[in-house]
């Protein structure tokens, strides 16, 4: 059997900007790409409305390959032990992959590396995840960065190389039929919102572009307004990579000065998503131990019910409950509201905010190694950044700020559209006539508020301040 090349894909499904196929297709030997869906020890499971997509993706590269020659393959398992068996199946004498940050998977692919290497292959790896590596930015004194701000102030001034451009190379073979189980899913809506694909994500950061950038500053942090970029999910899976969205925006910026803050706005955006990188690289696992030790040991309360209700999105405050409807529908939720509702987990009901980031992680279709855990404490307050413990949003203010007329709440909540713009993020305040000719019972048609705003908040304050 001729000798092959084999690229093992992870969170990196897109041909262009992809340094390790770039790579492989250089030699002129034939090329397999393999993904394996892990369960290897100490390893964190993808979550299943990330696996659902993932089933999607992973369909759409294997026509995008085979155009170019490349066969996927895909197989679930132990990839210590499968990707050296499939190495030797296929006889590669080279392998290659994309980085990933997250403690368990360096360690892991370290390890797989080193033994790789003494069985004689050729083992390279690259960055096709981040603007810049983790060990490439620090500060004056040489540490990690801790606060965002000065962070942002060096990663503007970095020289952030140029993505790779689409790859064309080899000729065409038949794409193959993946034997890949369907992933379960609760709800078909998601792929009513969504479709996964690395020409999906290139034509979602064009029309953001050329559609909403210019009203992004203002307009994204209003859950009803189509604003943001919806790239989440193209960047978590790989669709997208950063340096693609980073020079098509400085392009935009240099065509169109007038879009200059806009577009800096946006940039800002993207580089939380960097230094969320840089916190998980730099740190022990932060989906468990909290970046701020002093929080360590906080006396968490244990409510079976009130965890439920607030995942089901029956907690009795609108806009919470329509921004966990909304991710129970779609996969995804708006950033804003994703504040709100982690907030009233970890602060007004003083539940674990791990409980909370992990039905993220089992629900979001951008559910991210590094964003999903480090924004989790950011709100919580135990995070690196310059957050404190004592920042308690306040849902009804905020759904009255950022919602005023009630629309995000009417659409996730239609037990509540009758009700006035007043009322509809504090049903419970309402005169009973009001709610009585809006067909509002609470308790029955719509739930009563499952904790205290106030006297939670109090609660929240003593036990962090301890």
């Amino acid at each position: 059997m001729p000798e092959t090349t084999l690229v093992w894909l992870r969170n990196d499904l897109r041909i262009s900007d992809n340094p390790a196929l770039a790579d492989a297709l250089k030699h002129d030997r034939p090329v397999h790409a393999l993904y394996v869906l892990e369960n290897d020890r100490g390893l964190r499971p993808m979550g299943a409305a990330a696996k659902a997509w993932l089933h999607q993706s992973l369909n759409v590269l294997s026509h995008a390959l085979a155009e170019r020659g490349v066969r996927l393959h895909y197989q679930e398992g132990e990839s210590g032990s499968l990707l050296p068996r499939f190495a030797k199946e296929i006889n590669a004498s080279a392998i290659y992959w994309n980085r990933r940050y997250d403690p368990a998977g360096r360690t892991h692919d370290k390890t797989l590396k080193a033994s790789l290497r003494e069985n004689g292959h050729v083992v390279e790896s690259f960055n096709a995840s981040l603007l810049v590596e983790p060990w490439d930015i620090a500060t004056q004194s040489g540490t990690p960065y801790g606060v965002f701000t000065p962070f942002w102030k060096t990663l503007r001034d970095k020289a952030i190389p140029d993505p790779i451009g689409r790859i064309e190379k080899h000729e065409k073979i038949t794409s193959p039929k993946l034997d890949m189980p369907k992933a379960p899913f609760w709800s078909d809506g998601i792929f009513d919102a969504w479709t996964p694909g690395e020409d999906s994500a290139k034509s979602a950061l064009a029309a953001f572009l050329e559609d909403a950038l210019s009203d992004y500053p203002q307009g994204r942090d209003v859950p009803s307004r189509d604003v943001t970029s919806r790239l989440s999910p193209y960047l978590r899976h790989g669709e997208i990579g950063p340096r693609q969205v980073w020079f098509a925006t400085r392009h935009l910026i240099d065509a169109n000065p007038s879009r200059t803050s806009a577009g800096e706005k946006f940039l800002s955006e993207l580089a939380w998503r960097e230094f969320s990188y840089h916190l998980l690289f730099h740190r022990p696992d932060i989906s468990q131990h909290p970046m701020q030790e002093r929080f360590a040991d906080i006396d968490w309360r244990t409510d079976t019910k009130a965890l439920h209700a607030w995942q089901k999105g029956q907690t009795g405050i609108p806009i919470v409950d329509a921004g966990m409807r909304q991710l129970w529908t779609t996969g995804w939720m708006h950033n804003r509201v994703r504040m709100l509702t982690a907030s009233l987990i970890s602060k007004n009901l003083l539940l674990d905010w791990r409980k909370g980031e992990q039905w993220f992680w089992d629900t979001l279709v951008d559910a991210d190694p590094a964003n999903n855990p480090a924004s989790w404490q950011w709100v919580a307050g135990c995070g690196a950044d310059a957050a404190p413990y004592f920042r308690i949003f306040n849902p009804v203010t905020q759904g009255e700020k950022f919602d005023p007329n009630g629309d995000y709440v009417r659409q996730w909540v239609p037990e509540l559209s009758d009700l006035p713009d007043k009322w509809v993020h504090k049903p419970a305040d309402a005169p009973g006539s009001v709610l009585a000719q809006s067909g509002v019972e609470l308790g029955k048609t719509y739930p009563k508020p499952i904790v205290d705003l106030k006297t939670s908040r109090t609660r929240a304050l003593e036990a962090l301040a301890r």
